[in-house]
């Protein structure tokens, strides 16, 4: 294993025009759906149940309307949110009914720990584009990749962000799940849950298709390919803007 220190050092990384990642937007907030839809970096979006409470939407089908009316013709995930498979299919459909960029997200297994392979095989060879959720292991995504029918167009999430935060590089697992998925055309790795813009980078670096990136992050990736020595001048002009505009004084105090 290389040794950190014997890596290369670079003072300025790749510009976001110069990636091969895709860049998806994920959130569930209309407004913000709007003025990224806007922004010709963003190909697709990505929403889930927890960010749509989040967002206090309170009408799935209501908000899944108003969503594809902002999005257009680029892909957008909606997901299930039952834990019974026979009620997931149904949903499945009906989503996917919706508009011809709709992605079905459908969670890797149930509640239970019980694959949803079979289920994915069903929908998948029914022509409904799915994107399956919740990946941390190359098993699931090896298992859900053979699930796949081969001539319908599919998405794998493998949350790489939160094997982060297991304390485990996710790099080499999104690479090891590219290759995996080498032979298949009609689908692609996403790069889920990132935490960074690094993460746009090494998903980019190792050949992974699609990254799903936060509005937060997104207001950082002007930051690329930025010059170090030039993001540290600047640095130091905005501690000492933001100190001027405070009014700090530091006033020497009197000896008694």
């Amino acid at each position: 294993m290389d040794h950190p220190t014997d890596r290369p050092v670079t003072e300025a990384g790749p510009r976001a025009e110069d990636l091969r990642v895709k860049i998806f937007a994920d959130g569930a907030d209309l407004e913000a759906i709007r003025e990224l839809a806007a922004d010709p970096v963003i190909q697709g979006f990505t929403t889930n149940p927890t960010l749509m409470r989040k967002a206090g939407v309170t009408d799935y089908e209501e908000f899944a309307a108003k969503a594809l009316e902002l999005v257009g013709d680029r892909p957008i995930s909606f997901e299930v949110f039952t834990d019974d498979f026979a009620e997931m299919a149904r949903e499945a459909r009906i989503l996917a009914e919706l508009g011809g960029g709709v992605y079905v997200k459908i969670p890797v297994t149930d509640t239970k720990g019980n694959s949803a392979a079979e289920l994915v095989s069903e929908l998948s060879s029914e022509g409904i584009k799915l994107n399956v959720t919740g990946l941390f292991t190359l098993a699931q995504v090896e298992t859900i990749s053979a699930a796949l029918a081969d001539d319908t167009p599919a998405c794998i999430s493998l949350f790489a962000g939160r094997i982060a935060d297991a304390g485990i590089d996710p790099v080499p697992h999104v690479a090891r799940a590219v290759e995996a998925i080498a032979d298949k055309p009609n689908q692609e790795l996403i790069w889920a849950s990132p935490r960074e813009v690094l993460n746009v980078v090494q998903a980019h670096e190792v050949g992974c298709h699609i990254i799903t990136v936060t509005p937060d992050i997104l207001k950082k990736l002007s930051s690329l390919g930025k010059d170090l020595t030039e993001f540290s001048l600047d640095t130091v002009r905005r501690f000492n803007s933001d100190a001027l505009d405070a009014g700090y004084v530091l006033r020497a105090r009197s000896k008694a």
